[in-house]
């Protein structure tokens, strides 16, 4: 069961990684001080999750977190650099944003509705993931 909770930690992890990373990359494209508030608190909600899943892997494993990697990095930098090449305004932004989200709720979703053996402790930070994805949808599609 370690394993499938450290998964999912990890999953959690990466995913609240990617969002901070690509909160980063179109931030400085952002113009409107408004919407560069709105990034920030956003960025600011994933932050606490990948806070807490560091916190709460020690208690499943003695090693760190999987990070995302270089190439994902990369991958994620450059498809929002092609992306607003021509149009860096909020609608572009926040689509692109709302993209990448709706896929780590997706993902999230499966993960919860797949494992049902898990933790309460890694249960409720995935769900709260989740819940936090699904405001941020929410919070975005104002600007669209």
């Amino acid at each position: 069961m370690k394993n499938e909770n450290l998964d999912i930690l990890d999953e959690v992890n990466k995913g609240a990684t990617m969002g901070m990373n690509a909160i980063h990359y179109v931030s400085e494209k952002v113009g409107d001080e408004t919407f560069k508030k709105v990034l920030d608190v956003e960025y600011n909600k994933y932050k606490q999750i990948y806070n807490r899943v560091n916190d709460l892997y020690s208690n499943y494993s003695d090693k760190t977190p999987h990070e995302t990697n270089h190439m994902e990095k990369m991958m994620t930098w450059s498809g929002i650099q092609m992306s607003t090449m021509t149009d860096k305004s909020n609608s572009k932004i926040s689509e692109l944003l709302m993209q990448g989200t709706n896929m780590g709720i997706i993902e999230g979703r499966r993960l919860l509705n797949q494992n049902h053996d898990i933790e309460p402790d890694v249960e409720n930070i995935l769900n709260d993931f989740v819940v936090m994805q699904e405001d941020s949808v929410e919070t975005l599609k104002k600007y669209l």
